[in-house]
């Protein structure tokens, strides 16, 4: 059992936001455990879920439930806590407070108010998701898609623009029907499908979107998907197209030839090798 090595009066007054395991309760770490016991008080979603952490530490700082339905009414009785230089802790069922999870009322009221906020590092579904799918390392996580599914549809079809994996959450019961719309939008890409991440049964399911099909049954637990960038064929590009041809000529006094570059490669099927060498010939000419 980890014991105690920091005393409250060694830790700065404000309110800490502390990753908690996304599956193994092994993931949290010293520091966040040390922080939970020196806090006055522990704001989580579901006491019940927090109270299993808790006890496998032996932490027995108050809980005060605080989730998305009830964050406006604790918002003044907190902050009060704060100005009166009491400890307090922000955790989510799992993972990243304020990441798909609640706590950014609470945060925007704490700078609002001037009062410190201390993030630490920990467990993340999207970051963990990322480093196992071998794709490109910038992307664009979307966290959880709306209700209604024309508007996933919409977001959707918006995404399949941009050149960058895409990572989003979603729930079992939804897996289903968005899988049609990926094959639409998203047919030459690949995809990571992680579910029970750290958990015994965790499992990472790895397809080209073209030949992924439906699941039998419906899967255990949240789910977080990673699409890949653009798998752009080079041997198909046709040229410098001259609409990309105008963006250059309008860029080249403003932007650097590397920058230039990068932004005609985010849209277009076209080498970087390619674009570069026209934007070097163009400059070259002026």
């Amino acid at each position: 059992m980890v014991k105690a090595i920091l005393h409250k009066n060694d830790l700065k007054k404000g309110l800490y936001l502390i990753p908690t395991p996304i599956g193994n309760l092994g993931d949290i770490s010293f520091r966040a455990i040390e922080i939970l016991k020196n806090s006055d008080f522990i704001l989580c979603e579901d006491t019940r879920v927090s109270k299993k952490l808790l006890d496998k530490f032996e932490i027995k700082t108050n809980l005060i439930s605080n989730h998305k339905f009830n964050e406006n009414k604790n918002l003044s009785k907190v902050v009060n806590f704060l100005k009166e230089n009491k400890l307090v802790s922000l955790i989510s069922d799992a993972g990243t407070p304020g990441i798909s999870d609640p706590g950014a009322v609470l945060i925007n009221e704490c700078i609002k108010q001037d009062i410190s906020i201390i993030p630490l590092p920990g467990p993340s579904a999207v970051t963990t998701a990322v480093s196992a799918s071998g794709f490109d390392e910038k992307y664009l996580f979307y966290g959880f898609f709306p209700e209604k599914e024309k508007l996933i549809v919409e977001e959707l079809e918006k995404f399949s623009n941009h050149n960058f994996c895409i990572v989003f959450f979603i729930s079992p019961k939804k897996i289903n029907k968005i899988i049609p719309y990926l094959k639409t939008y998203f047919k030459d890409r690949k995809i990571l499908i992680c579910r029970e991440i750290s958990k015994y049964y965790e499992e990472y399911l790895r397809s080209d979107i073209k030949n992924l099909k439906l699941f039998e049954n419906e899967p255990k637990g949240e789910l977080t998907i990673v699409i890949s960038e653009k798998q752009i064929d080079k041997k198909t590009s046709q040229g410098i197209s001259e609409s990309d041809k105008n963006s250059i000529n309008k860029m080249l006094n403003k932007l650097s030839t590397k920058e230039i570059t990068n932004i005609i490669a985010q849209y277009s099927n076209v080498s970087k090798k390619e674009i570069y060498e026209y934007c070097v010939k163009i400059k070259n000419e002026k």
